[in-house]
């Protein structure tokens, strides 16, 4: 029975090293990935940021033409 049983626990042993080396590669390409997303809506949070400024710009230039406008046309 011994005979038996130390290549099925080896065998066993290997597997699981295997499974294992499958799990920690795996688990490094998720890594890799969640860095790249993280990166990505850095990036992303930025764009929005500068959007936003750009828009509050523009918002500003425009109620200040209104403004000028309106001025202008009750003074005629």
């Amino acid at each position: 029975m011994l005979e038996n049983t130390l290549p099925q626990l080896e065998q066993l042993i290997e597997q699981i090293l295997e499974k294992n080396n499958v799990l920690k590669a795996q688990v490094k390409e998720l890594e890799q990935q969640k860095s790249d997303l993280m990166e990505e809506n850095e990036s992303l949070q930025l764009e929005v940021m500068e959007s936003e400024e750009k828009q509050k710009q523009t918002s500003s230039s425009l109620e200040n033409l209104l403004g000028k406008l309106q001025s202008a046309q009750e003074a005629s």
